[in-house]
């Protein structure tokens, strides 16, 4: 059989193979809001309904998972998940995971105060002695994860971060500002709550799978498919629901300076 020919049937052989055997691709995620979240039992958000439309257009049927983030992470050490939604790209993770050239959204970090124990700041600096509430497995910024200014305090879940940030038991907590600023509003904390301006960190998120045969041609097809799919009215649309900007081109490896600081992944709960 000619090269050409057996190329083509390994690349529809991974594409039909979840189908052909009557499986669906296996994939865990973290809520996440808005970026993808579940609604009176119907996932919603950006990335999901964006994944959601080159998945079928591809032909996989998926089933999908709603888990905190650490779980999510060791199902996918374990095997039993094929691929994880909103997952940052870390060096690490590269020798066990597959990450498409096109990534889902970008999320920015941020930290809050609670308005009656204000904590504005202009650099991490200005934190020295603080406590600032984080999201548990996940890997933020170098500066931020290494400080010894300050101490990091995980919460299981975003909401009980907000929890403990009116309550008094952080000083500041740290979440992606488009999650941070729907919280506000889904938890009605706006009037108690002030994002700080100061970007920590900016991260590409993307939909990665394990390394296993045929998935890097999987991988291939859905960055493929996804870029397309970004450049279409649709996905305006779409992101437009969401509050999202337009679609900016990303360095490869995902990664995006900021204000002279490199993002690294996270690695959470669900995410």
């Amino acid at each position: 059989m000619p090269l050409i020919s057996q190329l083509l049937t390994v690349i529809l052989f991974t594409c039909l193979s979840f189908t052909a055997r009557g499986e669906k691709l296996r994939i865990v995620t973290e809520p996440w809001a808005p970026y993808v979240y579940e609604e009176n039992g119907k996932a919603l958000g950006l990335d999901y309904e964006t994944t959601a439309i080159v998945f079928k257009r591809l032909g996989i049927e998926v089933q999908w998972q709603f888990l905190p983030w650490k779980r999510c992470l060791s199902m996918l050490e374990q095997g039993q998940a094929d691929g994880a939604l909103d997952i940052f790209h870390s060096d690490e993770r590269d020798a066990t995971l597959l990450y498409p050239s096109e990534p889902l959204s970008q999320v920015q970090f941020v930290m809050f105060y609670a308005n009656d124990r204000p904590h504005p700041f202009t650099s991490l600096n200005a934190l020295r002695g603080l406590t600032i509430g984080t999201s548990p497995g996940y890997l933020y910024s170098t500066d931020f994860s290494q400080s010894t200014l300050f101490t990091r305090e995980p919460a299981p879940s975003h909401e009980a971060n907000f929890g403990k940030l009116l309550r008094g038991r952080v000083d500041l907590l740290i979440t992606d500002r488009r999650v941070g600023q729907h919280l506000l509003d889904e938890l009605g904390i706006r009037d108690k709550i002030t994002e700080n301006p100061l970007i920590i960190s900016e991260q590409s998120q993307f939909l990665a799978v394990r390394r296993s045969g045929g998935m890097d041609l999987l991988v291939q097809r859905f960055g493929a498919e996804l870029k397309r799919f970004k450049r279409e009215p649709a996905y305006a649309e779409l992101s437009a629901r969401y509050g999202a900007g337009p679609a900016v081109e990303v360095p490869a490896n995902g990664l995006t300076t900021v204000r002279g600081k490199t993002v690294e992944q996270q690695e959470s709960g669900a995410q």
